[in-house]
């Protein structure tokens, strides 16, 4: 067996092969499929004929082979990449391992990605930035769920350069029959997604067959070895002939002299004197330069970090897109798209979550799950949720209108994640497919009279007073009493209780948490508009979320929304039970119950608590009156 032939220059003129090396094409690629289908292995041998690994390391990977490798003492290669104790403990990939190495031809960065179904989102991750993927079948198992899983992935992120790699030949005997049921079988598959070319490979990662010199084992296969493939496979890149569009990154102020809006050009190419468009605003200019390091360009393109200055004094801030002036991208709030969740909670229509698209964020809901995908089957099954590493088309609204593209013409500006609001995890992925006509058809009608107007009126400040808490705490009782000590005040009020909106307004939610999350949205609009019309909005609701509360006060300008927590420990409320509830609930007729089978989340930063162990319902109701009129 052959090692790949290194570059001779690295031994006889470094300072020659680092300027050979450094105008090389990168090309990143990942290794995806099943478990246990040579994927670490794979890439520690392409390290290894690459000549990209130390003496040190080298040494070491034979000391940690004979300890805890799996091939009997004999170099176990996937030690090269799996190096977390856990992956060495189970002999499997957990997290996205990124490596480097060159040949004399094109440098290389590969993220080698888990098989198993619970790390799908560590595949997304690898596979967001690359050009190519390895797809790796054992050829004793075939095509399996995680294959189809990873394939459609794969596809779905917009990666066309495709290796099936059909891995661990030796060990069917290189037998021709079982490699082309397999390649066959994925053919079949692939043109049901959508995946229009592929190269199919033999090879055996362990023994090298296949890698970097062609088999003398597969004498049928007249095709190149894997690394030839890599070396060659041309990365479709035509961004360069697109329209303009730079995100801006930072904005570059240094001195009162200078004001530079940078960062890295999506697509097209940008010349000084060209007519750009600062997105969303619409606010057009001209470039004045290109600044980078150590001077101007004449014309900069896609791929290239920049520094742009314009000839106006727009107003321009990070988040904002620069694109041509001839050739716009759209703006919208409203889309559909692929949307790939990755957490252990799933996806709740409704809820806020913050999105990060570019170097912008901004806050947005799923408004309609229309489906998720069954990857084996390719159906569409009706759903209300996503749950871990499900796949769905979804609706989205954003709560501000941003320029874009679709995931199909420009991952930068058309790929997105999305951010759990209180823990900061990252939750979803997903590719924008179009903005929503609905959104062009609905504009905000302005009007004369404001609420500032109507609430002088009044004689008062409209605000939310939202009061939250388990059932049986007594927030309908309090929020009656403090309605009526309003009243008495010669103050505009009006009270949303939990049960009676759900005798109109909310008759047709269930108690899900998806329909909680409904629910509590609707109820912040109602009260929204109620304090635009100058009233004192009481809501009396469990409202069990946090998420959902944040949602309701960032409706609301500072000050409108006062959090009211009625404070009763569990076995307080259950002990009251006024409507019998609690009863039903441990008697298990009635379910999704707050307490007991479902989850209270207490504020953590409410305006007021009050704590109806110590205080009566009437002292309660005096103690926020108080505050609210000192407020």
């Amino acid at each position: 067996m052959s090692a790949y032939k290194p570059a001779d220059l690295i031994e006889t003129d470094i300072d020659a092969y680092l300027l050979q090396h450094q105008h090389k094409s990168l090309m990143r690629f990942i290794t995806c499929g099943s478990v246990d289908d040579g994927k670490s292995t794979l890439i520690g041998r392409l390290l290894y004929d690459s000549k990209m690994i130390f003496e040190d390391q080298l040494a070491a990977l034979e000391a940690d082979s004979k300890k805890v490798g799996t091939q009997g003492g004999a170099i176990d290669f996937a030690l090269l990449v799996d190096g977390l104790a856990a992956e060495r403990e189970q002999g499997i990939t957990i997290d996205v391992a990124y490596r480097f190495f060159a040949t004399d031809s094109r440098k290389f960065i590969v993220a080698d990605t888990p098989g198993h179904e619970q790390y799908t989102r560590n595949m997304v991750t690898g596979a967001s930035t690359a050009d190519a993927a390895v797809v790796l079948i054992d050829a004793r198992k075939g095509v399996l769920t995680q294959t189809r899983r990873h394939s459609y992935l794969v596809n779905l992120l917009g990666i066309r350069n495709v290796v099936l790699a059909v891995n661990k030949m030796d060990l069917v005997g290189w037998d021709k029959g079982i490699y082309d049921a397999i390649v066959e079988e994925y053919a079949t598959f692939a043109e049901q997604i959508g995946l229009k070319t592929f190269t199919a490979i033999p090879m055996s990662a362990l023994d090298g067959q296949n890698i970097t010199e062609p088999s003398a084992a597969a004498p049928w296969y007249d095709g190149p070895p894997l690394m030839r493939w890599l070396e060659t496979v041309a990365v479709e890149d035509d961004l360069q002939s697109r329209a303009f569009r730079m995100p801006v990154q930072w904005v570059n102020r240094p001195n009162l002299d200078f004001r530079g809006f940078s960062g890295l050009i999506a697509a097209g190419t940008v010349k000084p004197g060209d007519r750009v468009k600062v997105l969303p605003s619409g606010r057009e200019s001209r470039v004045a330069r290109i600044v980078v390091l150590p001077g101007d360009l004449d014309q900069a393109v896609a791929g290239q970090s920049v520094t742009i200055t314009l000839a106006d004094e727009v107003d321009v801030s990070r988040g904002d897109v620069l694109v041509s002036a001839d050739d716009p991208s759209p703006v919208a709030n409203q889309f559909e798209a692929t949307l790939v969740w990755m957490d252990d909670e799933a996806m709740l229509p409704g809820r806020p979550y913050l999105m990060k698209i570019g170097a912008q964020t901004v806050t947005a809901s799923i408004t309609e799950p229309k489906y998720r995908v069954q990857v084996n089957t390719l159906e569409h099954i009706a759903a209300k949720r996503l749950e871990l590493n499900e796949i769905g088309v979804c609706n989205l609204s954003l709560d501000r209108a941003i320029p874009f593209e679709a995931y199909a013409d420009n991952r930068d500006l058309g790929g997105f994640i999305l951010i759990d609001r209180l823990s900061n995890r990252t939750v979803g992925a997903g590719m924008l497919h179009f903005a929503l006509r609905r959104a062009d058809n609905i504009h905000w009608q302005a009007t004369d009279i404001h609420k500032d107007v109507r609430a002088a009126q009044k004689g008062q400040k409209g605000r939310v007073v939202w009061f939250t808490g388990l059932s049986g705490a007594g927030k309908s009782t309090i929020a009656n009493l403090v309605e009526k000590r309003l009243h008495a005040l010669g103050r505009h009020t009006y009270l949303l209780d939990g049960d009676n909106v759900r005798h109109g307004l909310n008759k047709d939610l269930g108690f899900t948490e998806e329909d909680r999350v409904e629910n509590i949205r609707r109820v912040a609009e109602v009260s929204k508009l109620m304090v635009d019309a100058g009233l004192i909005v009481l809501t009396a609701f469990i409202s069990p979320f946090r998420a959902e509360r944040r949602m309701a006060r960032e409706m609301l300008e500072d000050g409108e929304f006062v959090e009211v927590y009625v404070e009763t420990p569990l076995a307080v409320a259950e002990e009251r039970d006024v409507k019998g509830l609690y009863k039903k609930a441990r008697a298990g007729q009635l379910k999704n119950f707050t307490g007991v089978d479902s989850p209270y989340e207490p504020p953590e930063h409410a305006e007021l608590t009050v704590d109806t162990t110590t205080l009566s319902p009437v002292e309660a109701a005096e103690t926020i009156v108080a505050w609210l009129e000192r407020e």
